[in-house]
Order: C-alpha cells, then structure tokens, then sequence
C-alpha cells in the first residue's frame, strides 16, 4: 500500500464522534483550508448546495445560550420541531438494534442508568454548547433543493470530516441542532429560504474524557455488500 493511500485510510478509520473537546484554538486557516478541500466534492450538475455558518468565541457562546435556554424549558421546547424528521416514525432490525447499543455504551460509560431524566437531559443539551469545541458549523441547505442535493451535501459532510482527521483535528455532526432552526435562523440572521440540516463540533480531542472513550463497531462487509 502506498503511503498516500495508507493516509487517506488513517483519516477514514480514525474518523468518530467525538463529545468533548480541548479549548485549543483552531486557527481560521485551517478552518477555511478544511472548508476549501471539502468543497470538492461530488456534486449533481455542480450546484454545490453547501452554506457553512461558522462560529467560534461570543458568536458560538450565544448561539448555544440561547438554545439551551430553550431546551431547558419544556414548554417552549416543545414548540421547537425539527423541519424534517430526522429518525423514521418505526424503527426496524438491525438498525433499532445498533442504536440501543451505542445509547447504552455511551450512557453506560458516563454512568447514566436507566430512568435518569436530569443527567440524560444535562447529556443531550450538551450538544448545544458543541460539546465545548472551539468551532462550531451550521450547516444550511436552500429549500427549494431536492433529495439529490441532500445526497450530494451528506458527501460534503463526510469530506469535511475525514479532512480534519488529516489535520490532527476530531468532529461531531449532530442533527440536534434542527430543532432549534427558528432560534438559529433569528441568531444567524438568516433568511427563511435557509433550512438548517445540522450542526458540527470541531476542535482537538479531549483524551481523558471518558465519553471519548466509546468505540462502535460497523457490520462486516458480508452483511451489506452484494457482489455480482
């Protein structure tokens, strides 16, 4: 194997969630470097639909003020939906199955048991601070886009993510962001023409955090893949 292509599998296979990060700055540099690279990749007809709403310091600490003070309030989360849905209405085998099993293993390693409202709840909204990464990503799509676009955005994601594994640097895309896309668009002062997808926690991996700790397993190749 080549070293190039020994590289690019290191950054593949390294690649996680990660859910608590160093305050290390990341130079905004890197953060447009990263952003540059990512951009290349495959897009139908080339419409690019990517919109990257960057955040970092009193930009990153209020945009999270304000969400958490929502999700801290029943009521007015409650009036918070996310614009799509994000998981089916029924879950089937296998992938019910591998859900429960990574709810478990990082609930198990943070000592959440079962029934632990206020932990589990302390847990999730730790989501909204970005896990205490120095950046934060909002990642919007125009509405008017359909599913090829998505598919081509889910390509651009991975790229970013594989691409900060290649500078030493840890992410985590999360969906819990959608929820509060009212707040952000009010935050961000965004049009409504711009529907929020998710956010992303990037920065330097925190190693003595427990959570970090977690490793999940993939299915093995005879499993999924078919060959004719």
């Amino acid at each position: 194997m080549s070293e190039t292509a020994a590289a690019v599998d290191a950054a593949l296979t390294s690649r996680r969630s990660v859910r608590a990060f160093l305050p290390t700055p990341v130079p905004r540099d890197t953060v447009e470097h990263l952003l540059t690279v990512s951009a290349r990749s495959a897009s139908g007809t080339n419409i690019q639909p990517w919109q990257a709403h960057v955040l970092t310091g009193a930009a990153k600490a209020q945009l999270s003020e304000k969400i958490i003070a929502a999700f801290d309030d029943p009521a007015v989360a409650a009036t918070h939906q996310s614009e799509f849905p994000i998981y089916p209405s029924e879950w089937v085998s296998p992938y019910i199955d591998r859900r429960r099993k990574v709810g478990w293993d990082l609930y198990g390693l943070l000592g959440i048991g079962k029934g632990d409202f206020e932990r589990t709840h302390r847990q999730h909204a730790r989501n909204y601070a970005f896990f205490d990464a120095p950046v934060g990503f909002i990642f919007t799509i125009h509405r008017s886009l359909g599913y090829a676009a998505w598919i081509d955005y889910g390509m651009f994601l991975g790229n970013l993510m594989t691409a900060a594994r290649g500078h030493g640097l840890h992410t985590c895309p999360q969906f819990a962001f959608t929820q509060f896309h009212t707040i952000i668009r009010e935050t961000l002062g965004l049009g409504e023409e711009h529907k929020v997808i998710c956010g992303m926690a990037l920065g330097y991996e925190d190693t003595s955090a427990v959570e970090n700790s977690l490793r999940t397993e993939r299915a093995p190749l005879s499993d999924w893949a078919r060959f004719y």
